[in-house]
């Protein structure tokens, strides 16, 4: 299978980078090369992309796409975590511009052995990046019933989360739970037959759950968007697209925070803590895909852009 990526919100993230044709621009989330590509196009034979994907698929087909770019592209394999010793080793002290767009790929879903999907009957895998050792299996087996409670709760934000792990347990006593199709018969079992006939597909919260607390999705996205906006040039910007409430909450606080990180008492004449801000935030809203996009593509639905500027 080919490795398409409709790349979600085009337009406004090329509009809301304002690339520079001579400037530095990283794609912290390959994948296809959609945006990238356009990036590229973008920029001068000075202009620099510094592409970084964990999946081993995205790095074979977007350098096969971004081959004949003009400018110099830097394409690593690694996780966007890792950026600032991407950029130190290539000798880059700051930047004019990220992007991150989060979740899970069309193409890792449509591949089928790959177990991010509940469509279709495989191995339950989800790593993002297959040189892990970890699986969505060993999680399923290994976890007590109260963490898979916590995950399926607080990042599958599924109401019958307490009664899936219940399920899941009482299930992994009589034999381990090997394949997705395994997993859906459980969660099935676990949700009331009215809820199912209307709440769209049962497993959908549960695997996102999954593949989150795998991925350590919320953790790395926590720990690298401050790291990320301090290595921005004075007026570069950073666009993060989520897919999730929880990761869009956790972008909004951040980029908050970096506009206005004073945390002297609200009754206090002037600052004295002395915190500067070190960002502008350009979207108080976020911006949200237009109608004909949604029509086109179905997995935008819940696509969220926020924009921050460096100052």
């Amino acid at each position: 299978m080919s490795f398409s990526h409709y790349p979600v919100m085009l337009s406004e993230v090329i509009g809301n980078l304002n690339i520079k044709p001579g400037g530095i621009y990283v794609d912290g989330t390959l994948g296809g090369a959609g945006h990238s590509s356009v990036i590229c196009k973008n920029l001068s034979k000075e202009g620099v992309l510094i592409a970084i994907d964990q999946d081993e698929e995205a790095i074979k087909a977007s350098s096969e796409r971004l081959k004949d770019s003009e400018n110099r592209v830097i394409i690593e394999r690694a996780n966007y975590s890792e950026f600032l010793s991407i950029l130190n080793k290539h000798n880059i002290a700051n930047i004019d511009g990220i992007l991150l767009d989060l979740g899970v790929s069309s193409y890792q879903l449509d591949t089928a052995d790959r177990g991010f999907t509940y469509r279709s009957n495989a191995p339950l895998d989800m790593r993002m990046d297959q040189r892990m050792e970890r699986t969505a299996k060993d999680i399923v087996n290994t976890y007590s019933e109260m963490e898979l409670f916590r995950i399926i709760r607080d990042y599958g934000e599924d109401r019958f989360a307490k009664n899936i792990a219940k399920h899941i347990v009482m299930a992994r006593e009589e034999k381990e739970i090997e394949t997705t199709f395994e997993l859906n018969d459980i969660i099935e079992a676990s949700i009331p037959k009215k809820v199912r006939m209307t709440g769209g597909h049962p497993s959908k919260r549960t695997f996102q759950a999954l593949r989150i607390e795998l991925n350590d999705e919320l953790g790395v996205l926590k720990n690298t968007l401050e790291d990320m906006v301090k290595s921005l040039n004075p007026g570069g910007r950073m666009c993060v697209i989520t897919f999730h409430s929880l990761e869009d909450r956790i972008v909004k606080n951040c980029f908050k925070t970096l506009e206005n990180p004073c945390i002297c008492p609200p009754n206090f004449p002037v600052c004295t803590c002395g915190r500067k801000p070190i960002g502008r935030v350009i979207t108080r809203k976020p911006i949200l895909p237009t109608e004909k996009e949604l029509e086109e593509n179905s997995r935008s639905k819940s696509a969220k852009l926020r924009v921050i500027e460096r100052i």
